[in-house]
């Protein structure tokens, strides 16, 4: 590449694309937002170059800490295409910090990252208002963050965002695989919706389908953005009054595929679909897309977000906490001897509506 003439005028970053002013803009408007998601052991406000959490030890007597990242994937091409922001927050949060209730942590902090094509201040303040919201939701604090402007990588209206969130969990109370036995109960949560997987095949399947379209008795682009149902407190709930051994977050893979990674290898769960109906959108996108049975389970949650397993005699009581917290739940099916693999049988009911 052969360099050009060197330029006599004046170059600023805003020439570039870069435009420093609205960065700061942002910041201003997203300080009361990220004020409500806080919790007594922040230290500092925005500004710093990192967050600061001051871990209470006197609460723990041997804290493991937990971390996880994830993002929202391409259900951001379906907010940004109806220029809607407000939700996409909440799924960022759910997405990170049910990973960390998996294994018994608390959700403390998350800190997240949003790269834009272009900076708009109004916009930004939209999505961590969003980001905010959710962990308030959780519980845990928004302790720090990096909004960046990539001009030429990224489109003027695109972003992507992220997020990485840390917990906390007693040694002898971290939940998994070791703790799971033969004999003992699943129980599904309810998925709000889709929540943030699957929607590559999602805009695949409806290309060229107006977001307003009613088909499924709201508007199409409700319910596609309705917001990842966030399971941390009530897990944290549930595992401080019955007798849980393990949680899985139902996301990309499915039911059976999430709930095996929580299984010891002498251990298999069977699942009854006949115990619910999944969303209606699971049986639109199905019919339309004419997808088979096998990979919408792999590819969607079918309507539950969560699982836990738990002492078999503790499940009647499980169910009842969490609808008292809100969260529909049922008896999904049991863990037997075997080889560490879950599997569905039966067939659901008629589908429900979203």
């Amino acid at each position: 590449m052969t360099a050009g003439p060197p330029s006599h005028q004046p170059t600023t970053y805003a020439h570039a694309g870069v435009d420093i002013a609205a960065g700061e803009r942002a910041v201003e408007l997203i300080k009361d937002a990220v004020s409500l998601a806080s919790r007594p052991e922040v230290l500092g406000g925005l500004g710093g170059f990192a967050g600061l959490f001051a871990l209470d030890l006197t609460r723990w007597r041997r804290p493991v800490l937990a971390a996880a990242t994830d993002g929202v994937g391409t259900k951001l091409a379906i907010a940004q295409a109806l220029d809607r922001h407000d939700t996409v927050g909440i799924d960022l949060v759910a997405m990170v910090v049910d990973d960390l209730v998996v294994c018994g942590a608390e959700p403390l902090f998350l800190t997240d990252y949003l790269a834009c094509g272009r900076v708009v201040p109004e916009r930004v303040a939209t999505i961590v208002g969003g980001i905010a919201a959710g962990c308030a939701q959780a519980g845990c604090a928004l302790i720090g963050g990096e909004t960046a402007e990539h001009p030429g990588l990224l489109a003027v209206e695109d972003y992507d965002l992220s997020a990485s969130g840390v917990g906390v969990v007693e040694a002898d109370r971290v939940l998994g695989p070791e703790r799971v036995g033969a004999g003992e109960a699943v129980i599904a949560m309810a998925s709000s919706g889709l929540h943030a997987n699957g929607y590559s095949l999602v805009r695949h399947i409806l290309r060229g389908v107006p977001m307003d379209s009613a088909d499924l008795g709201s508007p199409l682009g409700d319910v596609l953005l309705a917001p990842t149902r966030i399971y941390a407190r009530d897990c944290l709930a549930l595992a401080a009054t019955v007798d849980v051994h393990a949680f899985a977050h139902i996301t990309g893979g499915g039911l059976a595929a999430n709930l095996a990674r929580v299984l010891p290898p002498t251990v298999d769960a069977v699942l009854d679909r006949a115990t619910w109906s999944p969303p209606a959108i699971c049986a639109y996108l199905a019919e339309r897309g004419a997808v088979p049975r096998a990979e919408m389970e792999r590819t969607f949650n079918q309507g539950v977000g969560m699982v836990a397993v738990l002492a078999a005699a503790d499940a009647d009581a499980a169910i009842s906490l969490l609808a008292e917290r809100g969260v529909p739940a049922w008896l999904v099916g049991q863990t037997l001897p075997g080889s560490g693999t879950a599997a569905l049988t039966g067939r659901h009911r008629d589908a429900a509506t979203v």
